[in-house]
């Protein structure tokens, strides 16, 4: 089944000279410090690592954690770490257009995977910069762009389940800092991690999303215990992290007491805007799935042709959708309950990437008997579902585009029925 080719990024901007002048002068420095990257091959059946991710990421490996940091602070103090950051923080003031373009240029060469700052600047910054005070902003957002701080969220807890506004972790005040005793769970490369965005309940006797209020906390803090959990694909990505008495400063408050739910908002836009646009690509699972069926004789099967249809459909939804919400960006629009949609697609592209495969590979899928590229598969669709979960299940998305984009009425709360 032949494929398409790719599209190109670069149709809306190649007319703007300003832009294209960036582009080379940005070109010009990048390789002075990063060799280019060569052309993509078509991937070769037995050949390369027999590795395949359902969800992108950086190592946590002490090493690639340097390279990666040492490669964010040389762009950051180069002008190139956050082109579209205001200039008293560091930033650029840049549109973000420029944003988008130095992305083209970067995809050029082979440099060090900056995966493990997508929380820090892609979903914990943002609320900083929106909802901060001018001393968190100073405090926080040049180093979380150059790199200096990994960042986790405090979100999640084992008792709320999808309902963020039911979190009980509790944060008492006491002076100029305040007392938290809780728990919270799947909290991405928080065993790595430096500075934590924690949602806590402030005012008990306040309606649950009017009582909570959300903290900058330093993972170091006496109190804070971080256990990274083992999933079922082998990894330890998550985190369960426990507070006991820990005593966090009233600066380090975001916005105001009982402002918390309009701060996590903005980063839930902005988390799903990452997850819409930072997939938009063809992703190598889908080439490795296709791959998988030339090499199993399938594409001659009708059935599995419309499936492998699907997939490439897909595939190019998610392109499509990627680029027009980078347009949007550009245009001047915030990130809104539109990166729903990106989610919700790119989570249903995984499943159905991964149980077609698991068709193909047969027997060798669930035992490993040494042949390229079948038993990988299983790591894989284990890892399916976290994508599923995280950022907010598959049904909290469908109720936020219902709610927040469609304008629907809002689902019966159980908490508000009268009794």
């Amino acid at each position: 089944m032949a494929l398409d080719a790719d599209i190109s990024d670069t149709a809306e901007t190649a007319g703007d000279p300003k832009l294209e002048a960036f582009a080379a002068e940005a070109r010009a420095f990048v390789a002075q410090h990063a060799p280019a990257r060569p052309p993509a091959a078509e991937l070769v059946w037995g050949e390369g690592p027999d590795v395949i991710s359902a969800i992108g990421g950086s190592s946590d490996e002490p090493e690639e954690l340097a390279k990666a940091q040492a490669w964010r602070a040389l762009l950051f103090d180069n002008g190139y770490g956050w082109l579209s950051g205001p200039t008293e923080y560091g930033g650029g003031g840049y549109d973000v257009a420029y944003e988008d373009r130095f992305a083209q240029v970067l995809d050029e060469f082979d440099t060090p995977d900056q995966g493990i700052f997508s929380v820090a600047r892609g979903m914990v910054a943002p609320a900083v910069q929106e909802h901060g005070s001018a001393e968190l902003k100073e405090r926080y957002l040049r180093r979380i762009h150059r790199g200096e701080l990994i960042a986790a969220q405090l979100l999640s807890e084992p008792e709320a389940d999808s309902d963020l506004g039911g979190l009980k972790t509790r944060a008492v005040r006491d002076g100029d800092e305040w007392v938290v005793n809780g728990q919270k769970v799947w909290s991405s490369n928080a065993h790595v991690a430096q500075l934590g965005q924690l949602l806590c309940r402030t005012d008990p006797d306040a309606p649950k999303h009017r009582g909570i209020s959300m903290f900058m906390l330093d993972l170091d803090t006496p109190g804070v215990e971080v256990r990274p959990l083992r999933q079922m694909n082998g990894e330890a990505h998550f985190n369960e992290i426990f507070l006991s008495d820990v005593r966090v400063p009233h600066a380090n408050m975001v916005g105001d007491p009982g402002g918390g739910w309009r701060a996590v908002i903005t980063t839930l836009m902005n988390e799903r805007h990452v997850v819409a646009t930072g997939n938009g690509s063809r992703s190598e699972f889908v080439e490795k799935l296709f791959a998988l069926a030339r090499h199993k004789g399938a594409t001659k099967d009708p059935v599995i042709r419309q499936r492998l249809a699907e997939v490439h459909t897909y595939d190019r939804l998610l392109r499509y959708l990627a680029l027009r919400q980078e347009a949007a960006l550009a245009a001047g629009a915030v990130a809104g309950p539109e990166g729903s949609i990106g989610k919700l697609l790119y989570s249903g592209q995984l499943k159905r990437v991964g149980v077609l495969a698991a068709e193909l590979a047969g027997p060798a899928f669930a035992a490993d008997n040494g042949e390229w590229g079948t038993f990988a598969w299983s790591g894989y669709l284990n890892g399916t579902p976290g994508l599923r979960i995280a950022g907010g299940t598959d049904e909290i998305q469908r109720n936020t585009l219902g709610e927040r984009a469609l304008g629907l009425p809002k689902e019966p709360d159980p908490s508000k029925t009268a009794k």
